[in-house]
Order: structure tokens, then C-alpha cells, then sequence
């Protein structure tokens, strides 16, 4: 096993580096640490966390989800009354047809069997008939 340890870099001069960098490009900067060695890189900026904005408990792709099963729920449940209402309405109006049907009927047959009876006309019985020349003698 090869076990490599880095080397310092050892400033050719004991000055402190200046870094001149042209306006546009971030300035270099230089580090010495305490055993000598010379860490260079880019200053960086702090990063400033994003300021926290009020965010609903719940999404409102979920409220939207719930209310619109709710709603669904809501239609369904209409239909299913709108359904029986109809079925109510037509064994209404069954029931209304089969009751003038009836009420007719009868209205018909009072008529029918109540012409039968006596209402102030001529009764002929024929007992014995003989018919002489066309003239019709009892």
C-alpha cells in the first residue's frame, strides 16, 4: 500500500501576495497557512438563505383534489335522487292512468246497463202475431 502525502508549496518569496485581477473577474485571494503552505482560490460570497415565505399547511393541488370529490360526491348523490324522483313520478302517473281508466270503465257500464231499464217509452209484448195483407194485427 502507497500512502502519498501532499507537498507544500513553498513561496519562492517571503512577501505577502498582492493579486491584481482586471474588473469583471472575481479577485484571487491568497492564504498562508501556519505550517507555510499557500492556499489560493476565489473569495466567495456568503450565501444568503431565501427569505421564508408563508406556505399553505396543504397544497392547493390537494384542496382542489378534495373539493372536487366532494363536489363528484355531491352529483352523484343528486343523481341518485334525481332517479328515484323519476321513478316516483312514473308509478304516479300509472297509478293516475289505471284510476280514470277504471273511473271510465264505469262511467261506461252505468251508461250500458241503465239502458235497459223503464224511462217513460212503450213496452210492446208480443205474444201473437199474424201478419194478414202487410198489416201486422196482435
Amino acid at each position: 500500500m502507497n500512502v502519498h502525502h501532499p507537498t507544500p508549496i513553498t513561496p519562492a518569496h517571503t512577501a505577502p501576495l498582492m493579486p491584481v485581477q482586471p474588473g469583471g473577474i472575481p479577485a484571487v485571494a491568497s492564504v498562508v497557512l501556519p505550517d507555510g503552505r499557500v492556499v489560493t482560490g476565489y473569495a466567495v460570497a456568503p450565501v444568503q438563505p431565501e427569505p421564508v415565505t408563508h406556505k399553505p399547511p396543504v397544497s392547493r393541488t390537494a384542496v382542489n383534489i378534495a373539493l372536487g370529490g366532494i363536489g363528484f360526491a355531491a352529483v352523484c348523490g343528486g343523481l341518485l335522487m334525481l332517479t328515484a324522483f323519476i321513478t316516483a313520478l312514473t308509478a304516479l302517473i300509472t297509478q293516475l292512468v289505471i284510476l280514470a281508466a277504471v273511473i271510465f270503465g264505469g262511467w261506461i257500464a252505468v251508461q250500458i246497463f241503465s239502458a235497459s231499464g223503464h224511462k217513460g217509452a212503450t213496452t210492446v209484448n208480443i205474444r201473437k202475431a199474424v201478419i194478414k195483407r202487410n198489416h201486422f194485427h196482435t
